[in-house]
């Protein structure tokens, strides 16, 4: 499961992120991101398979397939696991054919405990941002006319920094991958193994961010545990 994620950098680092030419003046506006949450919108890398550009665009968290027909959009699933998106109708064709990269500052996640579930901050240890495996859609709302995008995360399982406090984490690809995950290389699943845990970092934060509404900076100050609580 990955839930939240944070997105506060400035557009022109991400830009550098997906190998964009970050002197584009299209790069967009959008407002820092300490506790994002799905419905909102995130800035999303996404490459053009017939001029080869790519973009960096708003896209909402959730991901709406072009064949829906419901008029409240369905469902919209926030994750898709590695092992079985290529085979399922909500993702089968967007992971063939709109693959992109969520870049982001770093996620959230939960571990169990006697006393409730404790969160933590998970990033890299230089705190650099890095990509997030996603696949995008474009849905036209029946009742609006509007073209509505949309994406989904990928999540493998942990590796052994996250399988402390969780069994899944995002899919988080290596520079070097982002060429052929952006590509039309239809089934590029080798890329979607458990990120290294010898550059990543966690901690326990507070339980602020358990809601959404607590959007700031504060969000990543370390806290102590008592003992029976750490991970």
């Amino acid at each position: 499961m990955c839930g939240r994620v944070i997105q506060a950098s400035a557009p022109l680092r991400y830009g550098i992120v997906g190998g964009l030419d970050v002197r584009d003046s299209r790069l967009p506006n959008y407002p820092r991101r300490w506790n994002g949450a799905p419905s909102q919108e995130f800035l999303v890398v996404r490459q053009n398979h017939k001029t080869g550009e790519r973009s960096l665009d708003l896209l909402k968290w959730g991901l709406i397939p072009s064949w829906c027909t419901d008029p409240r959009g369905g469902r919209k699933p926030i994750n898709a696991k590695s092992e079985t998106v290529a085979g399922l109708p909500t993702f089968r064709e967007a992971y063939q054919r709109r693959r992109c990269i969520l870049p982001v500052d770093g996620f959230y996640e939960w571990r169990a405990t006697k006393q409730g579930k404790q969160p933590y901050a998970i990033a890299m240890k230089d705190r650099s941002p890095f990509a997030i495996a996603a696949l995008w859609e474009n849905w036209k709302d029946p009742t609006m006319g509007e073209w509505v995008r949309t994406f989904v995360v990928l999540t493998t399982p942990p590796n052994d920094l996250v399988n402390c406090i969780h069994d899944r984490m995002p899919a988080i690809l290596k520079p070097t991958d982002y060429e052929r995950w952006l590509g039309l290389e239809p089934d590029p699943h080798d890329l979607l193994a458990p990120f290294p845990s010898e550059p990543m970092t966690m901690w326990p934060i507070s339980k602020r961010v358990n809601s959404p509404d607590n959007d700031d900076e504060r969000l990543l100050q370390e806290i102590s545990l008592p003992d029976d609580a750490a991970a």
